[in-house]
């Protein structure tokens, strides 16, 4: 629907419910506008006029202006409660959501806890089923909003929200970070990647994987490195020892279209530019310069890369 382009029934009910009061709003405004106008060029002064009849009110008049605007209200208040309802349809928060989304300065972890699925910053799902999110944040407030999927809900530090997401045709919908959280607050971006079921189940198949760890070449050479440097201290990847949940989950990194919260497509060459200076790519960011030799870099690359 013009302007908008809703993907979801509970994006639909919004961007309808806006429609149809912007109509009603631009048609009140023609017709006082109108009014005006009209009454202004009828009962203009004329050169010879006698003065025009006073008038102490007309209370039909008066109360027409008074009920319509108050029917207009009812109507309005009416249609925005089917909207609330349609667009954040009740829920049973002690059920388990089937995703749980946290925002962290400034990245997003995404949690499939039923199927032990765990990434970042892009969140897949089959198209056409209505799925319940648990929404958090692990430091300040964020805000949670796909513009064309979901209406925008905060996340508060800790308290969890929950929000029914349902997407009509499969697709990429792009996301963001909607309350200022910090300096690369523009950068925290996300991604919904929309998948017909049987796409999804293999993804998600696919993700609980655990990768195999290469001993040879500079695959082998960068899965010891990230073991025996600091990498271990903030990034998980199962069927390792990293364990820690400070940075995402790299898993299956190289799985992922985007790294460093959306700044970059998932590249080798921009993995290793990440890597080289993160603080050149994304100002601010919490990735420490690990000062690394370049031959270590491209060890660390060739070892992300299998980790699809």
């Amino acid at each position: 629907m013009f302007p908008f382009n809703p993907a979801s029934p509970q994006s639909a009910a919004i961007a309808n419910l806006f429609t149809t009061i912007a109509v009603v709003a631009a048609l009140i405004f023609l017709i006082v506008s109108g009014s005006v106008l009209w009454a202004a060029v009828r009962f203009r002064r004329r050169p010879g006029a006698a003065e025009p009849p006073q008038s102490a009110g007309n209370l039909k008049l008066e109360l027409t202006w008074t009920i319509i605007p108050i029917l207009l209200l009812a109507v309005v208040a009416l249609l925005t409660v089917r909207t609330m309802s349609a667009a954040d349809p009740p829920h049973d928060n002690a059920g388990a959501a089937a995703v749980i989304v946290t925002g962290h300065q400034w990245w997003w972890a995404v949690d499939y806890p039923q199927a032990n699925v765990h990434t970042a910053n892009e969140i897949h799902l089959p198209a056409g089923e209505r799925v319940l999110f648990a929404l958090r944040s692990a430091d300040v407030i964020h805000s949670f909003w796909l513009p064309t999927v979901a209406r925008k809900m905060d996340m508060i530090p800790g308290t969890d929200h929950y929000l029914w997401i349902e997407v009509d045709e499969p697709g990429v919908y792009e996301g963001a970070c909607a309350e200022f959280c910090g300096a690369q607050h523009a950068w925290m971006r996300l991604r919904l990647v929309v998948q017909s079921r049987p796409a999804y189940d293999q993804w998600l198949k696919d993700q609980a994987q655990i990768p195999a760890v290469p001993t040879t070449g500079d695959s082998g050479g960068g899965a010891q490195l990230f073991q025996t440097r600091t990498c271990v201290n903030c990034h998980a990847i199962a069927g390792t020892t990293a364990d820690a949940h400070v940075g995402p989950d790299l898993t299956h990194f190289a799985s992922r279209t985007t790294l460093a919260g959306g700044v970059l497509t998932n590249t080798p060459e921009h993995v290793a530019r990440w890597l080289a200076d993160p603080a050149a790519v994304k100002p601010g960011n919490h990735m420490p310069n690990l000062q690394l030799q370049q031959d270590e870099i491209r060890q660390l690359v060739a070892y992300l890369e299998t980790l699809q």
